[in-house]
C-alpha cells in the first residue's frame, strides 16, 4: 500500500468497499433506530457511491492496478485488478448506488418485516460485495464475492419473510443463483487447464483446445446467464422483484444483472484465449429469444413490479445478443464493427442502469402512496404526484427507446451494427443479419408499447380508487434519488459522444478497436456521415422549438384562451374511471398474437356469483416444461431417500454394518 497521498485507485476502491461494509455494520449497533438508519447511515453509503463514481471515472481512462490480500484461507490470498471492464462497471455501481441509497433514506419503514439496522447490514454488504466481484482477479476471490452478493441480496428479497410468497420467491432465487455458482466453478476449473492455479493471470496464459474452451464459455453462460436472467434461466425475475422493497428491486436489476454482464465478457473477452463465431451466434440465438419473450411477457402483465421485471428480461437479451454480435465480429478479425457492437452494449448496459432503478423507484413511492400494485386499481397519479408521475416518465421515455434519452442512443447503436455490416465470411449470417435487425426493431417497438400502458394506467386518466385521489408524492430524499438517476438518462442521452469516449478504453482493451466518432462531439456518426448520424441536441432543440411554435400559434391565433374539457371520448359526456382502458384491456391485442408464448387460464363467471367476472391467469411455458418435472424427480429421490430414516438405532447400526463390511470386501479385492 502506498503513502496516503499517493493512494492508487485501486486502494481508493478498497476503501470505499470497506466503508460501506462500516456502514452496514453500524446498523447492527442501531438495530431498530430508523431516524439514525434512514437519515444518517444510508446517505452515508450514498455518498461512498458518489465517490466510488467519481474514482472510478478516472480508473477508466488510467493504466491496470493490481493488489493482493491476505484473506481467506492460508495461501489463497484474494488477488484483485482494476482494468479499464472493472472500473466501467464500478462507475455503474457507484452511480446507480449513490441514487438508490439516497432514495432508500426516505423509503423504508418501521415494521416491514426486517428490522432497520438489518436492512442496512444486508444492503450495504450487497453493494460491497457487487464490488468485490469486479475487483476479484482469481476464482477463489470471485467466487466469495459472487456467493456473498447471492446471500445478501436473498436476505433482501425475503425482507418482508413473514409472507408465504415471499419466502418462496426467495427460495426459488437463491436456488437458480447456487445452479449457477455450481457453473461457474466449473467453469473456472476449465479454465486453469488442470494446472492448479486459480488466478486469473494464469488463466489468460493457457492455451485451450477448441473443444475445452467451448466447454468453459458454454459453462459461463450458464452461470452468468442464470444470475442475468437469460432464458429459460429467468424465472426467479418476475418472482423476486414483486418480493423485494423497491430499492432492493432497483439494484437487483440495474446494478445486479450488470454484474452477470461483467462477467460473460470477462471470460469470453479476457481468460478465454481464442473466439469462436459459433459462440457468438448462440448468444446471438440466445438473447434475441430472451429479449422478445421478455417484452412479449412485460405487455401482458397487470403487476407494475412484474412488468418491470419482464422488462429486465428483454433488456438483459438485448445486451446478450449485443455481446454474440460483438463475438462474430471478432471471430472473423473485423476489429471496427465488434467496436461498434460491443459500444452499443455498454451503453446499454449504463442506459438500463440508470432508467431501470429510476422506474423501480417510481414504483416503490406509487406502492408507498396507495398500497396498490395491481395497474387495475391505479390511475390518475400524476395530479396527486407530480413529483414522482414527471420523474418516472423520463424513465419510461428512455426504456421506451425514444430519443434524445439514453435508451435511443444503445439502441440505435446496436441497429447500426446490425444494419451497416459489410459482408461476413458465412453467407448463412449474411443472410440472418437482417432478419435479426428486423426482431430487435420488433422488440423496441414492443417495448415502447408495454411503457406505454405502464406509464398511462398508473399516471393518466382518472383514479381507479377513491383513495388514489388522496395519494402523497414522495418525500424530499426520494425526490433527490429520483433526480440523480433521471439526470444520469438525459446525460447520456445528450452527450452520447463524451459518453463513448468513457466506453472506447474498455472496448480497446477487450477487443483491440474503438468506436471512430467521425464529426465532433456533437454529431454521433458511427460508420460516418454518409450511412446515418444523430445528432441529439439538434433534436431535442426541435422538439422545444415545435413546442415554442406550437404555444405561440395559440397566443396569436386563439387569442390565449384556455378551455378545461373532459377527453373526447366519441361524443359520450358521462365517462367514468370505469370506462377507462385497462392493463389487461391494453395488452389484450399483444396476448392474441403472441397466445403460443403463454399458458392461458381463462376462468368463466358462474351465473350464481354475486359479481361474476372473467378472468385470464397468463403462464409461463418454461415451469411446465422444466421446472415442474425437475421438482417431482427431486421429490421422488427425496422420498425414496426417506425411506431410509425409519427412527429406530437398531435400523442405523445395520446400515454402519453393512457399509463397513462392504468396504472390507472392496479393500480386499
Amino acid at each position: 500500500m502506498t503513502p496516503i497521498g499517493q493512494w492508487l485507485d485501486i486502494d481508493w476502491v478498497l476503501a470505499i468497499t470497506l466503508g460501506w461494509i462500516a456502514v452496514g455494520v453500524a446498523g447492527l449497533f442501531a438495530l431498530r433506530r430508523l431516524t439514525l438508519v434512514a437519515r444518517w447511515l444510508f446517505p452515508a453509503g450514498g455518498l461512498l457511491g458518489l465517490a466510488l463514481f467519481g474514482v472510478a471515472l478516472h480508473a477508466v481512462l488510467a493504466r491496470p492496478e493490481t493488489a493482493l490480500l491476505a484473506l481467506g484461507l492460508p495461501g489463497l490470498p484474494f488477488h484483485l485488478r482494476l482494468d479499464a471492464l472493472a472500473a466501467y462497471f464500478l462507475m455503474i455501481v457507484g452511480a446507480a448506488g449513490a441514487g438508490i441509497s439516497v432514495f432508500a433514506a426516505g423509503y423504508f419503514r418501521q415494521g416491514e418485516g426486517t428490522p432497520p439496522g438489518l436492512m442496512c447490514f444486508e444492503y450495504h454488504l450487497f453493494l460491497a460485495s457487487m464490488a468485490g466481484v469486479l475487483l476479484a482477479d482469481d476464482a477463489y476471490a470471485f467466487m466469495v464475492m459472487w456467493e456473498t452478493m447471492a446471500l445478501s441480496s436473498f436476505f433482501l428479497v425475503t425482507a418482508n419473510h413473514r409472507i408465504p410468497e415471499v419466502r418462496s420467491a426467495g427460495y426459488l432465487y437463491i436456488v437458480m443463483a447456487h445452479l449457477g455458482a455450481i457453473a461457474l466453478l466449473l467453469c473456472f476449473g476449465v479454465l486453469q487447464a488442470n494446472t492448479g492455479v486459480y488466478t486469473f493471470a494464469n488463466m489468460r496464459a493457457q492455451q485451450l483446445t477448441p473443444f475445452w474452451a467451448s466447454i468453459g464459455f458454454v459453462l459461463a453462460l450458464l452461470g452468468f446467464g442464470a444470475k442475468a436472467g437469460m432464458l429459460p434461466l429467468h424465472v426467479w425475475l418476475p418472482e423476486a422483484h414483486p418480493a423485494a422493497p423497491s430499492p432492493v428491486s432497483a439494484l437487483m436489476s440495474g446494478v445486479m444483472l450488470n454484474c452477470a454482464v461483467y462477467g460473460l465478457l470477462r471470460v469470453a473477452f479476457d481468460l478465454l484465449g481464442q473466439r469462436l463465431w459459433w459462440w457468438g451466434a448462440v448468444l446471438l440465438a440466445v438473447g434475441l429469444a430472451t429479449a422478445l419473450f421478455g417484452v412479449v411477457f412485460a405487455s401482458v402483465q397487470s403487476d407494475m413490479k412484474r412488468l418491470l421485471a419482464y422488462s429486465s428480461v428483454e433488456n438483459m437479451g438485448l445486451i446478450l445478443a449485443g455481446i454474440g454480435l460483438t463475438l462474430i465480429f471478432a471471430a472473423f478479425g473485423m476489429q471496427p464493427m465488434a467496436a461498434l457492437s460491443l459500444t452499443a452494449t455498454l451503453v446499454h448496459v449504463a442506459s438500463h442502469a440508470c432508467f431501470k432503478s429510476l422506474l423501480f423507484l417510481g414504483t416503490g413511492s406509487v406502492l408507498h402512496a396507495t398500497s396498490e400494485r395491481s395497474l387495475g386499481k391505479l390511475g390518475g397519479l400524476l395530479r396527486s404526484m407530480p413529483w414522482v408521475g414527471w420523474l418516472t416518465l423520463l424513465g419510461v421515455l428512455a426504456s421506451a427507446g425514444l430519443p434524445p434519452l439514453s435508451g435511443f442512443v444503445s439502441e440505435w447503436l446496436l441497429l447500426q451494427s446490425f444494419l451497416f455490416t459489410p459482408g461476413l465470411p458465412l453467407p448463412v449470417l449474411t443472410m440472418l443479419i437482417p432478419v435479426v435487425a428486423a426482431i430487435i426493431a420488433l422488440v423496441a417497438a414492443l417495448a415502447g408499447y408495454t411503457m406505454v400502458k405502464f406509464y398511462g394506467v398508473i399516471f393518466l386518466g382518472q383514479p381507479r380508487e377513491e383513495k388514489l385521489a388522496h395519494a402523497e408524492d414522495a418525500g424530499p430524499w426520494e425526490r433527490a434519488g429520483m433526480v440523480w438517476l433521471a439526470l444520469g438518462c438525459v446525460a447520456i442521452g445528450l452527450a452520447p459522444t463524451a459518453f463513448i469516449r468513457l466506453v472506447d478504453p474498455v472496448t480497446r482493451a477487450l477487443v483491440g478497436s474503438g468506436l471512430a466518432v467521425t464529426s465532433g462531439s456533437w454529431l454521433l456518426a458511427p460508420n460516418g456521415t454518409a450511412q446515418a448520424s444523430y445528432g441529439p441536441v439538434l433534436f431535442l432543440l426541435g422538439i422545444v422549438g415545435s413546442f415554442a411554435l406550437a404555444w405561440l400559434l395559440v397566443r396569436r391565433l386563439y387569442h390565449g384562451r384556455v378551455r378545461l374539457a373532459r377527453p373526447w371520448a366519441c361524443g359520450f359526456p358521462w365517462g367514468t374511471a370505469r370506462m377507462q382502458d385497462t392493463a389487461e384491456g391494453f395488452g389484450q391485442p399483444i396476448r392474441q398474437i403472441f397466445e403460443p408464448f403463454f399458458v392461458m387460464r381463462r376462468e368463466l363467471p358462474s351465473p350464481f356469483d354475486a359479481a361474476p367476472r372473467y378472468q385470464v391467469t397468463i403462464g409461463d411455458h418454461f415451469w411446465g416444461w422444466i421446472y415442474v418435472p425437475v421438482t417431482k424427480a427431486a421429490q421422488a429421490v427425496a422420498r425414496w431417500f426417506a425411506l431410509m430414516q425409519q427412527g429406530r438405532i437398531a435400523v442405523y447400526l445395520l446400515y454402519s454394518f453393512v457399509t463397513l463390511v462392504a468396504t472390507l470386501l472392496a479393500v480386499m479385492r
